[in-house]
């Protein structure tokens, strides 16, 4: 490999663990709190959804519950028509500690780590336009 592809997939790597790195302490920030805010929520939503193709998802941090609908095939989704008849497949899934369940929904692929930057480049705006 030549020096500079090989330096590049260093780096790349670097990032790819940088990104991992950040999301994991992202989701252990919000699972500490005894009442989950509403901004919270929504990332554990959004990680679920990516994780598990899910069109609907309700976490119910009481009972430690999280119920969804995941798409059983994406071939029968068309974004330019309205979809009346996606085969879902309804979930209740049960889980003991918050941040294992979501650490675990943590995905290593290229997409799945362009969308964790994604999720980390919104919560750090926000949080600096709470600062400011």
């Amino acid at each position: 490999m030549e020096p500079k592809l090989k330096l590049f997939a260093m780096e790349n790597s670097g990032l790819r663990s940088q990104i991992l790195i950040e999301i994991k302490n992202l989701i252990a920030s919000s699972c500490t709190k005894q009442k989950v805010p509403q901004k919270m929520k929504d990332l554990h939503v959004a990680l679920l959804k990516h994780h598990y193709n899910a069109v609907h998802v309700s976490i119910d941090y009481h009972r430690r519950r999280v119920e969804m609908d995941i798409v059983m095939d994406d071939n029968d989704y068309d974004p330019k028509k309205v979809n009346l008849s996606i085969p879902t497949l309804s979930t209740n899934l049960w889980y003991k500690h918050l941040y294992d369940f979501l650490g675990s929904c943590i995905d290593q692929e290229p997409k799945s780590i362009a969308f964790y930057a994604m999720l980390l480049k919104s919560y750090r705006n926000n949080e600096l336009s709470l600062v400011a």
